[in-house]
């Protein structure tokens, strides 16, 4: 036996281990009625239908039942109106779990902005309250979902991207409640054995997104006679993925991703806001007279880019979307489903 035989037997088994398959059959998705979530359960029903797949959310304005209605109705998903902050609703929802997979949050900037209270204890404290339930029970995976925006702002005029391994630098009251939640989460696999995994995602899109979100707001307004706003000159770039390309990555994560790992994912597009609009307005065959710039937005970060070597390296993981695919796809679910965004336009024009 050669002397380097020990190395690459430990090396094949750690590779092992990784990517050994994790058997989830009941699975608790908080946040399941929201724009992530539904698409999640919606991925998760079609791919796993074996899986027992329960949905804790507590129907704010960004949750909508009309989004995961065919789902419960079917019996396809079990669904528990209930707040993550509660915690006799938690270990009610966790009973019997295998997995977690935590996606409630308030996520728009703006609020949290001009109101960060809930943001504080619903983003942090609400996942503090589900890691006191996970730590009482033996999961076999804590995923939880975050964002690109707890490590800050790039420069416009580089190649930079963000890693793991990126300090933390948030600069909205929402960053900084996910950057608390993604800690806490760590802190909890680190402290009491918590078998956790955490994805930072880029900006996505795609169908059953609320209309206070950029593409959804700006086709809810060009599709009713409006203009599409743009914040500030429009030059901030974002990193774009299609919904169910993270739903694809987490579903990755979840069953082949090392505890206590973090993963970064990105849809491996950069563009511009004033460029996205732009293209927007093209497909709908509008003039460029429909975009209006608008105030910019406190603190508003300049550029967000992801390196994902890990994931895609690690876990053989890829996106299956182009952009330009995807947000033809995007354009079109709204314009076939104005029933369903009607309501919610008047809250954010």
């Amino acid at each position: 036996m050669g002397p380097g035989s020990h190395v690459r037997r430990q090396k094949q088994s750690e590779i092992s281990n990784r990517l050994t398959l994790l058997q989830t059959v009941n699975i608790l998705v908080t946040g399941g009625a929201g724009f992530i979530g539904s698409n999640l359960l919606h991925y998760w029903t079609s791919r796993y239908p074996e899986d027992s797949v329960t949905c804790l959310d507590l129907l704010t304005y960004a949750g909508h039942m009309d989004s995961i209605k065919e789902l419960v109705d079917s019996g396809r998903i079990r669904f528990i109106r209930g707040d993550i902050r509660d915690g006799k609703a938690v270990a009610s929802a966790m009973e019997g779990m295998d997995a977690v997979i935590h996606l409630a949050a308030e996520s728009h900037v703006d609020r949290s902005i001009a109101s960060p209270h809930d943001f504080l204890t619903t983003n942090v404290m609400g996942t503090m309250v589900l890691l006191e339930e996970a730590r009482r029970r033996d999961l076999k995976r804590f995923h939880h979902v975050s964002t690109d925006e707890v490590f800050g702002s790039l420069p416009l005029e580089t190649e930079e991207k963000f890693t793991e391994r990126s300090p933390y630098a948030p600069n909205s009251p929402y960053a900084a409640s996910k950057a608390s939640s993604d800690h806490l989460v760590r802190a909890y696999s680190s402290t009491y054995g918590i078998r956790s995994t955490v994805t930072n995602c880029g900006n996505n899109y795609g169908p059953r997104q609320h209309p206070e979100k950029l593409i959804p707001r700006c086709l809810s307004l060009l599709l009713t006679g409006g203009k599409a706003p743009v914040y500030g000159s429009g030059r901030n770039v974002r990193d774009w993925i299609y919904v169910e390309d993270h739903c694809s990555a987490i579903d990755a994560v979840l069953h082949r991703g090392r505890e206590g790992g973090t993963y970064l994912v990105s849809g491996g597009f950069e563009l511009s806001n004033i460029e996205l609009v732009r293209r927007m307005v093209a497909m709908l065959g509008l003039p460029r007279e429909r975009i209006e710039f608008v105030a910019d937005r406190p603190g508003h970060d300049l550029r967000y880019a992801l390196d994902d070597s890990r994931l895609r390296g690690e876990l053989g993981w890829k996106p299956s979307w182009s952009f330009e695919d995807g947000l033809q796809s995007t354009v079109r679910w709204y314009r076939e489903n104005a029933g369903w965004w009607r309501p919610f336009t008047g809250a954010v024009r």
